[in-house]
């Protein structure tokens, strides 16, 4: 019994970092997911829900029901998602907006070290798998070149901005949260959570629910059938999504959203061409955590639980 209390404490945790990951425009929930080791088995607990397991509910109980869902596994990985949305965002918004090359550096160097963790799981490299990787990468570079939309109120507007977030946020490499931000809804829904408008976080929940069992089956074929080619995309989109979150930016355009500057356009500069301190050592300091928790995430990942 303590084996298996510990085992969904861990689960936990991991959500937590998942929730952690995803409320960051740049970084992607499903690359810590991968990392720590439950990537797959989240995806395919994901896919085989459906319409049968009624049919099990009711011939066989809640118990059958249960396990055949994978319950407490999805439930203790959504409990740790929430914990860190609900306590964090603020946090999030506070140090992005306060000290952004600290956090942007941290994060550069974390998800710099899963490009290295992603790649090293390709068993074999084939011609396929290379024009794979570099598609990927001007696909995820381009889509951080884009404009954001302004800020969009509708309830239609943000169940459809749900959906396509949560296919994000399960793809390491595509941050849900910058799709948000590319869609126009990031601000009003980070809003909702902090404020607890529950109607907000229901719609854009019911989007994301089914964006997720949709998109789910047809990653879990993909990675059944093409894994190696998968795993050699995944790495491309991340190593495309380093310019998202690269420190060193000039703002090129901005937008008033709510009596607020928000940037819109940016450009990436190095450190020396940067208006402003660099805050270099400290930037290679910060990127330097990152990374380390990556390599900690794999070694405490992949320990077994005791």
């Amino acid at each position: 019994m303590k084996a298996i209390q510990k085992k969904y404490f861990t689960v936990v945790v991991k959500g937590m970092a998942m929730g952690a990951a995803d409320v960051v425009p740049g970084v992607s929930g499903g690359t810590i997911a991968f990392i720590t080791g439950i990537y797959e088995e989240l995806i395919t607990s994901i896919s085989n829900i459906n319409f049968g397991l009624i049919n099990v509910l009711k011939k066989d109980g809640f118990l059958a029901f249960w396990k055949k869902l994978n319950g407490s596994f999805l439930l203790s990985l959504l409990i740790g998602i929430l914990i860190s949305i609900f306590s964090l965002m603020k946090l999030t918004s506070y140090l992005i907006e306060n000290h952004p090359i600290y956090i942007w550096s941290f994060f550069f160097g974390l998800v710099l070290a899963s490009i290295w963790y992603v790649g090293k799981q390709i068993e074999k490299w084939n011609i396929a798998n290379i024009i794979g990787l570099v598609l990927a990468a001007v696909i995820a570079y381009s889509i951080t070149l884009l404009t954001p939309s302004s800020e969009e109120t509708s309830l239609a507007y943000l169940f459809l901005c749900g959906a396509l977030a949560i296919c994000a946020m399960i793809l390491p490499g595509i941050s849900g949260a910058f799709i948000l931000v590319l869609l126009g809804a990031y601000e009003n829904i980070s809003t909702a959570v902090s404020e607890f408008d529950f109607t907000t976080v229901a719609v854009v929940g019911s989007g994301a629910i089914v964006g997720l069992l949709s998109f789910s089956k047809l990653l879990k074929w993909l990675f059944n059938n093409y894994k190696n080619l998968v795993l050699a995309i995944l790495t491309g989109f991340i190593a495309g999504s380093l310019n998202k979150i690269w420190p060193w930016k000039e703002v090129t355009e901005t937008l008033i959203i709510k009596e607020k500057e928000i940037p819109i356009g940016e450009i990436s500069v190095l450190p020396h061409n940067f208006t402003g301190e660099p805050h270099l050592i400290a930037a290679i300091i910060c990127a330097s955590v990152g990374f380390l928790c990556i390599l900690a995430l794999e070694f405490f990942g992949k320990k077994p639980i005791q």
